[in-house]
């Protein structure tokens, strides 16, 4: 694994140094959570001149925003912002629904600069987030899933209460809201009561600067790290494409002309052949044996001399298999199968089982064995429906679920993980998406789709220094993903580190 690769190096030294560059953000040892457990009876003491209060006493009004039916929905009326565009503290300008109003209708739900608007109605771990409406945007009103609330002028600010909000606000909701059919809601006198550490105006004029201050610094690291994300991911498929295409190392046909070699190598088409004769003699499908599908050309993509196309089909040893559905339970015992949530693109969590209620003689071919590959036949994510991996072989008898169909290759191309390896690039994805339906919203894909799908075939020995070489690029695009994650998930804790200080008088000097 090369791990200290030249191409990645100035990236890895550019995210420890912003990481690096914004300190330890341990320095808070105050949890929200014990936060939220003394303000039940005690309060936390504040600096001089600070004050506990709630919402309501600071609010000059709170209002439900507007229902109206479908019907009253048109393209030439009025902006309307919903739960879908408040996120992060801020105003998501885009999928804006407009609604047709009367002029008093729209004078009642009109949102003005300053204003807060908050999420009364979503999923618990949402309901509450808040957004300042903020000058030149455009004239617009609220939907009935949210709560307008305007604050007496020269008491608080409105950035202050947004940002208090976004430091406490998920915690106390979550706590607090009522579950009504799948969905969490919250009340203006629950808003109301939300508790509020107040400063005087000018302090807290100086604390939203210092926080924008620092959030600004946050947010360009984080969107350096976003973009150095999204070019790893467009490097992982570059490396695929490559390999699909006989570009990653130098192809049998090149080595065979460079060395100068008389005795010629066993081409793509003569590998293709090899198997399908073997096939015949040892298939261990059901019934009568059948000719595999033979495969066309993909258009427009060229593949090296040597190569050839093969279908799924005909790499196959026994025919495709589909897992067992049964109702299980958590707990021996019974046979242990898979869930869908156990595969991953490195193989199988053999934790995440269930057992079912059946003897282990009704399932004696569905066994997981080493080198198997499985494929998800159904998910509600496109992209995910059609996800490949190879088992590993399990620490226990187990099996797998409907969930998922098994692929059983011909040797030799079952050990040289040629399929496991090309299975996520786009030239697989493209023909997976095509084939599969959708029903009640869940993407499915069949055992006949699959074995029409079409990969080209290198010599053997190619196939085996494309597979080492993948390997070896990915793992240092798995390393930087990694980090660049962490450092993620770092920013994040900063974020909300940056917001407690601010609310406990550490983050301005007075």
């Amino acid at each position: 694994m090369n791990r200290k690769s030249p191409k990645f190096a100035p990236h890895r030294e550019k995210i420890y140094s912003w990481a690096e560059q914004q300190g330890d953000i341990g320095l808070v040892s105050n949890s929200l959570d014990n936060q939220f457990g003394q303000m039940a009876e005690v309060p936390e003491p504040l600096p001089n001149g600070w004050r506990w209060t709630n919402l309501g006493e600071v609010v000059e009004s709170m209002k439900n925003g507007i229902y109206k039916p479908s019907s009253f929905y048109a393209d030439e009326g009025v902006a309307c912002l919903r739960m879908y565009n408040i996120d992060g503290g801020k105003i998501i300008w885009r999928d804006i629904k407009r609604m047709r109003l009367s002029e008093q209708e729209f004078l009642d739900y009109e949102l003005i600069s300053g204003d807060v608007l908050i999420n009364r109605v979503n999923s618990r771990e949402l309901v509450g987030k808040a957004a300042v409406i903020t000058s030149g945007m455009e004239h617009c009103v609220f939907e009935s899933k949210n709560i307008r609330i305007r604050l007496r002028p020269n008491t608080v600010l409105p950035q202050f209460i947004n940002y208090r909000l976004l430091s406490a606000g998920s915690r106390y909701f979550a706590c607090n809201a009522q579950q009504v059919v799948g969905m969490a809601s919250i009340s203006q006198p629950q808003i109301a009561r939300f508790p509020i550490p107040l400063p005087p105006i000018s302090e807290q004029h100086q604390i939203v600067v210092e926080i924008e201050k620092q959030f600004t610094r946050l947010d360009t690291g984080v969107a350096a790290l976003l973009r150095m994300q999204a070019n790893l991911k467009r490097y992982r498929a570059a490396i695929l494409k490559a390999a699909c295409e006989g570009r990653l190392v130098p192809t049998e046909a090149e080595l065979t002309r460079a060395d100068n070699r008389r005795v010629p190598f066993e081409t793509g088409e003569t590998l293709l052949g090899r198997i399908i004769k073997d096939r015949q003699k040892t298939w261990q499908g059901h019934g009568k044996y059948r000719e595999p599908n033979v495969p066309s050309s993909v258009r427009s993509f060229s593949i090296p001399k040597g190569w050839t196309w093969a279908s799924v089909d005909q790499l196959l040893r026994e025919s495709l298999c589909n897992g067992l559905s049964i109702k299980g339970s958590d707990n021996p015992p019974g046979v242990r199968a898979l869930r869908l949530s156990a595969m991953s693109n490195s193989g199988f969590d053999y934790n995440d089982v269930r057992y079912l209620p059946i003897a282990e003689s009704d399932v004696n071919d569905l066994w997981i064995q080493n080198f198997d590959f499985f494929m998800s036949r159904g998910n509600g994510s496109l992209h995910l429906v059609g996800r490949g991996t190879s088992a590993q072989i399990p620490p226990l008898p187990t099996i797998f679920p409907d969930t998922m169909i098994r692929l059983r290759l011909a040797n030799p191309v079952e050990t040289t993980g040629w399929l496991r390896t090309i299975w996520p690039s786009h030239l697989i994805r493209a023909q997976i998406e095509i084939k599969v339906k959708t029903t009640a919203g869940i993407y499915k894909i069949s055992q006949s789709q699959v074995e029409g799908i079409v990969i080209p075939l290198p010599p053997l020995a190619e196939q085996k220094r494309i597979v080492a070489e993948v390997e070896r690029r990915l793992s240092v695009v798995e390393e930087l993903e990694a980090l660049v994650a962490a450092t993620l998930k770092r920013a994040t804790r900063l974020r909300q580190s940056i917001l407690q200080k601010a609310f406990t008088g550490e983050l301005v000097q007075s």
